[in-house]
């Protein structure tokens, strides 16, 4: 193996990395085997054995360091161990106490139960015996889903109360989290579905937009706009772009013109934190791109000052590797304000979730030929509907309308969007 060789690829939540060879040599043992899933960062993968060496073969553990390396997610290295390993000398007989378990560690036969610390604590509010629970975690350990579906056999019973003793009052707890019940237990029958496992996207996406729809105080606004004027404006300059191999698309013009409208209202350009309301300085705009298995918002930045064409480019480029998973964070991290299209999948209006910290995101559906009123008569116009969903600790109705008619100025007439 040479420096510079790709010997790995780190999936993340948004995006799959690859990690190059920083020297050179010949890999002596892989440390994390592929497919394995948690990893820490910084967290060594492999070892290597320089040029010309020879690789050790990993030394024996002594019992004593069987011992001290058992913890949490060690325990199939220890199991693994030949028997011979494994055999420590019978301690010599005392009459000391056995010192307690480590505050909450269950015990099941003697060894000690692994268990994740939220899986603990679900189990400690619920009265729930951990060493009654088969974990379905890497290496047997018991995690959050194995607890919330434990049956009610797992629960330990109360002590017995002495005769005549007085009942004492059941203890009062804080709720805890909401428990969402199996498919079995809600009447689906096993085996008349498939069960895909979610990947490290689409448990962020889940875990970010209930807490954004949950936690964000929210509200939309929807408006109606007619787009001929945009599409014929459009038409004009592809033609002029088509020498370039440039072709702009509607949601370029879109991003566009809600960047400049973010800048003529820029309390909609803004940021609930706790210390204060962020005035960005730049209109960010991020972009809903689908994958497979998610979502992705890779960002335009500071979509204010760039031309039409730049922006075509960028959002074709970013679009393209989104879907490939090759961006890097700085590419999908962060951004003011979100835009999501459904247009092109016939959606005629809808709303978003927020994607905190984010002020706002604004929906955009199809283009269609709708009647509209020209005075006392009515005429064909090409509609778009749009919406804005607004975090109301930021933008309230009057700044969220504001901004949607400066946005309506923009599309209605399109050469505002670059005097």
């Amino acid at each position: 193996m040479k420096s510079g060789d790709v010997i790995a690829e780190i999936e993340t939540d948004k995006a799959t990395m690859e990690v190059e060879a920083v020297d050179e040599g010949t890999v002596e043992d892989l440390l994390v085997p592929e497919g394995a899933e948690g990893v820490k960062v910084n967290t060594p993968i492999a070892k290597l054995s320089g040029e010309g060496e020879t690789a050790a073969p990993p030394p024996k553990p002594s019992p004593s360091t069987v011992a001290k390396t058992t913890g949490e997610g060690d325990r199939e290295a220890v199991e693994g161990a030949q028997p011979a390993q494994r055999a420590v000398p019978a301690p010599p007989p005392s009459t000391a106490p056995t010192p307690p378990a480590q505050a909450g560690e269950a015990q099941r036969n003697g060894e000690r139960i692994f268990a994740s610390p939220l899986a603990r604590r679900i189990a400690e509010q619920k009265g729930i015996d951990l060493s009654s629970i088969r974990g379905s975690g890497p290496h047997g350990r018991i995690v959050k889903a194995d607890v919330e579906g434990a049956q009610p056999a797992a629960t330990k019973a109360p002590p017995a109360r002495a005769p005549g003793a007085q009942p004492q009052p059941a203890p009062i707890s804080a709720p805890g989290p909401r428990q969402v019940l199996s498919l079995e237990q809600q009447g689906i029958a096993p085996g008349s579905y498939d069960l895909i496992p979610l990947d490290g996207m689409r448990k962020t996406v889940a875990r970010r937009m209930t807490d954004s729809f949950r936690d964000v105080p929210h509200f939309p606004l929807t408006i109606d706009l007619e787009i001929d004027a945009l599409l014929a404006a459009r038409a004009k300059i592809n033609a002029l772009l088509e020498p370039e191999g440039v072709k702009v698309s509607v949601n370029d013009m879109v991003i566009k013109a809600a960047a400049v409208a973010l800048k003529r209202v820029p309390e909609a350009n803004a940021s609930y934190t706790p210390e204060g309301i962020a005035m960005h300085h730049h209109a960010d705009v991020a972009m809903a791109v689908a994958v497979p298995h998610g979502l992705i918002t890779p960002i335009i930045r500071e979509a204010e000052g760039k031309g039409l064409a730049e922006i075509a480019r960028e959002s074709k480029d970013l679009a393209e590797r989104a879907r490939n998973r090759k961006l890097k964070p700085e590419e999908y991290l962060g951004g003011t304000f979100s835009v999501s299209n459904l247009g092109m999948f016939g959606v005629t209006s809808f709303s978003s979730i927020i994607n905190e910290p984010q002020g706002a995101i604004m929906s955009v559906g199809v283009g269609e030929k709708r009647p509209v009123a020209r005075g006392d008569q009515l005429a064909v116009a090409t509609v778009m509907s749009v919406t804005l969903t607004c975090d109301h600790r930021v933008v309230d109705g009057a700044t969220g309308a504001r901004f949607l008619a400066a946005f309506r100025r923009l599309i209605e007439d399109p050469i505002t969007m670059i005097v």
